[in-house]
């Protein structure tokens, strides 16, 4: 797997920390947990780095222990669409696996970023062994499709102001991203990446989004102040 290493002994969130906070994992009995965290292990994705590739042979579920990556296809020509984030505590890559074909999209490490790695035949032996686990993934695939049929509506009908909202908002998904907290440690580069924007509109964007007390600008991140603001802001 390029530009992807194990990962020394972390400094803040822990695997089996991430593991305990997730909403499948604690639905599970202690044999069966204790063998999903003998059998899973951590990478850390440097900066602009790949965790997988679009035509990868699908080989792990994904879960995001710290850090940010975007989920993008990009064209032959180099033109790229991001799809969505992936923040602390999203879980990702079930669709693929599912499937059983090649992954058809790139997921890439905005920051330095450390992911949990479920083996295929975990994954496939929870499926097979454990309902609530099943239950799990068909709530999470549900909750992605309405996320993204908003955002295809979001592109066509909001303005720059809400769908920079809309992204900021998105991290903040009670299933999707339930690790989030209103200090987002996220450059205005990468708000501009989730928002599908030049960083130029999504900049301008922000300092009106600041102007209206929804957030505030500061050295390092974002802070989220009026999060039910921003949604009213892409609902209405």
């Amino acid at each position: 797997m390029p530009a992807v290493r194990p990962v020394p002994p972390p400094a803040s969130l822990s695997l089996p920390q991430l593991l305990q906070g997730s909403a499948w994992f604690p639905q599970l009995g202690v044999a069966a947990g204790e063998r999903v965290l003998e059998e899973m292990r951590e990478v850390e994705v440097a900066t602009g780095a790949a965790l997988c590739r679009c035509g990868d042979t699908p080989l792990h579920w994904y879960g995001t222990i710290d850090g940010l990556l975007k989920w993008c296809v990009s064209s032959p020509d180099g033109r790229s669409v991001t799809l969505g984030g992936l923040s602390t505590g999203s879980w990702f890559g079930e669709g693929t696996l599912l499937r059983g074909v090649p992954r058809t999209a790139d997921i890439i490490a905005l920051r330095p970023s450390r992911v949990a790695l479920m083996p295929l035949e975990t994954f496939d032996w929870l499926r097979a062994t454990h309902r609530s686990f099943d239950d799990f993934l068909l709530r999470q695939i549900n909750e992605r499709m309405h996320w993204f049929l908003g955002n295809f509506a979001a592109h066509h009908l909001l303005d720059t102001d809400s769908q920079v909202a809309r992204a900021l908002v998105g991290l903040f998904h009670e299933w999707l991203h339930p690790g989030s907290d209103p200090h987002l440690e996220v450059s205005q580069e990468e708000i501009a990446n989730l928002s599908g924007l030049s960083r130029q509109r999504c900049n301008a964007a922000l300092r009106r989004l600041a102007s209206a007390g929804l957030l505030r600008i500061e050295y390092g991140g974002i802070t989220v102040t009026d999060l039910d603001g921003l949604r009213r802001r892409i609902d209405g």
